[in-house]
């Protein structure tokens, strides 16, 4: 080998070290592509195998009253667009993939005679969503005893909770702050319950988005 060679493979050994080690951070930030090899495929594929080593798998359970529209908010974040719904009775399950996590969303029909089924799901649950109707100010004294009779159970005492506060495109939607209050949210610990609600609307997917990275980031700081 001459010296012309040596250089040349010392330069694409170190071109390969900083290609991987550019997939290695940008898979810990959870941003970024893989890099352009410049025509090389080791750094490429290593870069791949470090993205999928990196991926996380989230089971979430998506429950709430009935009509609140959980399943709504499931196959927009899921197809991202309107899907035609009726009440569910049992559930739907869907993979939603988002920023390098896969979030396996169980989402449990919240008719009164099926939620004490509830309790079946709950194993292994690393993240609550639940779902209110903003604009049904009748119920929200259920949605709230619904919520903490879920969250005093002992197979969810380490999951974090996200509040959708959904239908804000309605006329008499209660605001986040007014729902917080209503919700008994502040009663929560934050040191025994990570929580936080974000306000939505199912079917233009406002505030969808902004729930998932709360409950993503908060999920890889506990990982």
């Amino acid at each position: 080998m001459n010296e012309m060679q040596l250089c040349r493979m010392r330069y694409d050994n170190a071109v390969i070290v900083s290609m991987v080690m550019g997939g290695i951070e940008s898979t810990m930030m959870g941003i970024g592509e893989c890099p352009d090899v410049g025509g090389g495929n080791a750094a490429g594929c290593l870069c791949v195998i470090f993205r999928l080593f990196g991926k996380k798998e989230m089971r979430i359970l998506m429950v709430g009253l009935d009509a609140a529209g959980k399943t709504t908010i499931l196959y927009k974040l899921k197809l991202g667009e309107v899907v035609t719904t009726i009440p569910t009775i049992g559930f739907n399950v869907e993979t939603v993939e988002y920023k390098n996590i896969s979030f396996t969303v169980w989402d449990v029909g919240g008719q009164d005679k099926i939620r004490p089924l509830w309790r079946h799901y709950y194993q292994n649950t690393q993240g609550l969503i639940f779902v209110v109707d903003s604009n049904d100010s009748d119920r929200i004294d259920a949605a709230r005893d619904e919520m903490h009779r879920m969250l005093n159970e002992d197979e969810l005492r380490d999951a974090v909770l996200l509040v959708f506060a959904n239908k804000q495109d309605l006329p008499n939607a209660m605001s986040a702050a007014e729902m917080t209050d209503k919700l008994g949210l502040h009663g929560l610990r934050p040191s025994y319950r990570q929580w936080y609600i974000q306000a939505c609307c199912a079917t233009t997917g406002d505030g969808l988005y902004e729930g998932l990275d709360w409950l993503s980031a908060t999920l890889v700081k506990r990982k």
